[in-house]
């Protein structure tokens, strides 16, 4: 089944074109990012009067300063920001962008779909390393950075879906990706959970990766393959294939694609070690442990 078209009124048309011109235009001049972000979540929020007057000297309430200072997201913190391995230079703009992108999606607009699609579809240009034509990101979509990010033309970004670039991550042309689904590019260790390994994750085109489906860090998921609901990837999906289950295991060939796909393997194959991406923390880097264990097997030589 196709969709259909829907277009908005024309006065709200034009006030949307306006309006993204305006942000997009201010975006990629030399203008500061932050000052950018706070003013236009100023005015998403519907927050100028007691802004200007906060910024005016007078008085608010703590309340009201938390809120207002919440705005600039210099004064805010995501979890990505406390990563050790971070490329510092480019995760300073991408947070201010990505901090617009999350609370863009608290406000009422983010359920405006025909506003919000191209809303995200303006500020992916900016964040993500590469993004294609005609994407479609709809609502509570998170990253780790967005910058190490790369997508093709014509992917579908469903609601609550997570994609972690603290390594590398590669979504092809027309991909869809339902709700709830959590691609990873990186892991931890399982005996220092502290110990971070880096990969770089693929999505190639056509794929469909559904419902709450989990793809491990460094997976690579063919071509035209689709992974059923819920399945947890540990692996590769080669082309063509039906991946399904926990761990996801191939068990078929799409119909009509046999002739160009290989047969259905016994095992999964599996080649995410050629795709670790090694990093180098700078000399002198004051680390923590925000656990405090022993680490260390009482069998371990």
């Amino acid at each position: 089944m196709t969709k259909r078209h829907i277009h908005l009124p024309a006065d709200a048309e034009e006030g949307l074109q306006s309006f993204l011109e305006e942000v997009d235009s201010r975006l990629a001049s030399e203008e500061d990012t932050c000052a950018v972000v706070e003013e236009t979540l100023v005015d998403l929020h519907g927050d100028r009067d007691a802004y200007e007057r906060w910024q005016a000297g007078e008085p608010v309430s703590p309340a009201e300063r938390v809120r207002l200072q919440g705005y600039d997201p210099c004064n805010a913190t995501l979890e990505s920001e406390y990563y050790a391995e971070k490329d510092e230079e480019r995760y300073e703009r991408s947070k201010f962008l990505q901090w617009l992108w999350r609370q863009f999606d608290a406000t009422p607009m983010a359920d405006n779909v025909e506003f919000a699609l191209r809303f995200r579809r303006m500020l992916a240009d900016h964040l993500f390393e590469e993004c294609g034509e005609n994407c479609r990101f709809f609502k509570g979509i998170t990253f780790s950075y967005g910058h190490n990010i790369t997508i093709g033309d014509n992917v579908v970004v469903h609601d609550d879906v997570h994609l972690d670039d603290r390594g590398k991550l590669t979504i092809g042309d027309r991909v869809s990706i339902s709700d709830g689904v959590h691609v990873y590019s990186h892991d931890h260790d399982i005996v220092d959970q502290t110990e971070v390994t880096n990969y770089h994750t693929i999505v190639e085109d056509d794929a469909r990766l559904t419902y709450d489906v989990m793809v491990r860090a460094g997976s690579h998921i063919g071509e035209n393959s689709v992974v059923g609901a819920r399945g947890v990837v540990q692996s590769d999906v080669p082309a063509h294939h039906i991946a399904v289950g926990m761990p996801a295991k191939s068990i078929a060939v799409k119909p009509g694609w046999e002739s160009v796909a290989e047969p259905v393997p016994e095992e999964m194959p599996n080649e995410r070690d050629a795709r670790e991406l090694p990093y180098e923390l700078p000399d002198g880097f004051d680390d923590f442990d925000e656990f405090g264990r022993d680490r260390s097997p009482p069998d371990a030589e």
